[in-house]
């Protein structure tokens, strides 16, 4: 069953806040998965970014590897 654009959404704000909190936005393990994973999903950064912002404390939770 194909992702809804939500849940692709979520997944890669996942993957980013995780990244994030370890203060490793400029790893080369993030540099060089995020943006294949945007193309994989057809998303940009910016929505990502906007998913983040009105989703933060599920997404942050989610990314620590906690269940909401």
């Amino acid at each position: 069953m194909p992702k809804t654009r939500e849940q692709k959404l979520f997944g890669a704000a996942v993957l980013k806040a995780s990244f994030r909190l370890r203060g490793a936005l400029e790893s080369p393990a993030f540099k060089g998965i995020y943006p294949g994973v945007l193309r994989d999903l057809e998303l940009e950064d910016a929505d990502v970014e906007a998913f983040i912002e009105a989703h933060r404390d599920a997404v942050e939770e989610a990314a620590r590897g906690k269940q909401t």
